[in-house]
């Protein structure tokens, strides 16, 4: 992945340089710069310069300077491509030149907001003439409905240059694209579903298809058989980092259990921690997943301790840091709801670390009855091995007919 180092980087790295306090956190971000201004171009990043950033957030963070490890949080997110040029330079002008003109990336969004608000000022009116006994909220209901079937607007076969807006397209495309997000493999669900609700004979194909939810449901099946299998092959590798392992793991919530109904999109939900998997329980709650290595587990999973099998302090320590992520969610619970709708109150942790071929010479079924022990004095933490998963999602899927 290309990392990028650009003139509005620097300028951002300034104001962060602004905002620190402590001479440590100063020392690191001029690192930072120093490094930049190191090559043969007028600014030098590559992977040297994502290291730096994170070691000036990690600094920040031990110290405490919250509002330097967002910023710079916001300098990693565009220096790696998660934020888009306009997008940084505009937060740039909101705190430095909030007094200039606009710029052309405001011009351009000022022009096209009143075209847009005209247009949707024109629809009520029109209502209004057709229903003048309307009330304010059937108004916006209308024009909301027309703002989604606007995704689906089709150019004019009778009138070049003119497109037309087909009422209730909104509503079959959102069904669609459920169905071929959730139980069909295709890569752009949301592309195949606008084809199709624009295809009247292929809509009434589908529609007409006595056989198609049998048809969804064993496709269903064959998706997930597909990812567990690949997962297991992750979980099996001596090389594989954890890292690999989130990326086997991801957008397949159904491996954690059928209480589980979605993987929220938001990871960085406290300042300073960054989640491996949240997930969404079925009751609202989140459900944080911590990640540890399986194969690659540089220590063991348990350890004889007066005749009996216990956790080891990787398994504690691993256990810890999902309790600390517990607490930081507890204190950021009224922030965290009002800003991302995620409710933390009765929020639960699971580890996953390890797994028995670590420890060849402990029986599985002793390693598995260590954690299980473990996990019944603890009340909202849970630890089991990546094998253990595996296993019980495949026994799942196998009465999943």
């Amino acid at each position: 992945m290309d990392v990028r180092s650009d003139f509005a980087l620097k300028l951002q790295l300034d104001h962060v340089a602004e905002q620190a306090d402590d001479p440590k956190v100063k020392g690191a971000l001029e690192a930072v710069v120093r490094h930049m201004n190191s090559g043969r171009s007028p600014y030098r990043g590559g992977r040297a310069l994502v290291t730096l950033l994170k070691e000036v957030r990690s600094t920040a963070a031990a110290l405490d300077e919250w509002q330097v490890v967002r910023l710079v949080q916001d300098s990693l997110d565009y220096a790696e491509g998660r934020i888009l040029r306009p997008d940084f330079e505009e937060r740039y002008r909101l705190f430095q030149r909030s007094t200039e003109p606009l710029g052309s990336h405001q011009d351009y969004l000022a022009r096209t907001l009143s075209a847009t608000l005209a247009f949707f000022m024109q629809l009520g009116g029109e209502y209004l003439a057709e229903h003048p006994d309307a009330g304010a909220s059937e108004v916006l209901t209308h024009v909301k409905g027309v703002a989604q079937d606007a995704r689906y607007m089709q150019q004019s076969q009778e009138r070049t240059g003119r497109y037309r807006i087909l009422r209730g397209s909104a509503e079959v495309a959102a069904w669609l694209e459920q169905v071929f997000q959730e139980r069909v493999d295709v890569e752009d669900p949301e592309a195949t579903a606008r084809r199709i609700v624009m295809s009247p004979e292929s809509l009434a194909v589908l529609a007409a298809d006595r056989d198609g939810q049998l048809l969804l449901r064993a496709a269903e099946v064959q998706r997930r058989r597909r990812g567990l299998k690949t997962l297991r092959t992750v979980v099996e590798d001596p090389g594989a980092s954890e890292r690999d392992l989130q990326r086997a793991l991801d957008g397949q919530h159904w491996i954690f259990g059928g209480q589980f109904v979605s993987q929220a999109v938001q990871r960085r939900l406290v300042p300073g921690d960054e989640v491996d998997i949240p997930l969404i329980r079925g009751d609202g709650a989140l459900h944080i997943v911590e990640l540890k290595r399986s194969m690659s587990l540089k220590g063991s999973l348990v350890k004889r301790h007066r005749g009996c099998w216990v956790p080891t302090a990787e398994v504690h320590d691993a256990v810890s840091q999902a309790v600390n992520y517990l607490v930081g969610l507890d204190e950021h619970r009224q922030r965290i709801r009002d800003e991302l709708g995620i409710e933390t109150r009765r929020a639960s942790a699971l580890v996953l670390i390890g797994h028995p071929s670590v420890q060849p010479d402990v029986a599985e079924e002793h390693i598995n009855e260590a954690l299980r022990t473990l996990n019944t004095h603890m009340s909202r933490v849970e630890a089991v091995t990546y094998k253990e998963l595996v296993d019980n999602a495949e026994r799942a899927l196998g009465g999943w007919r």
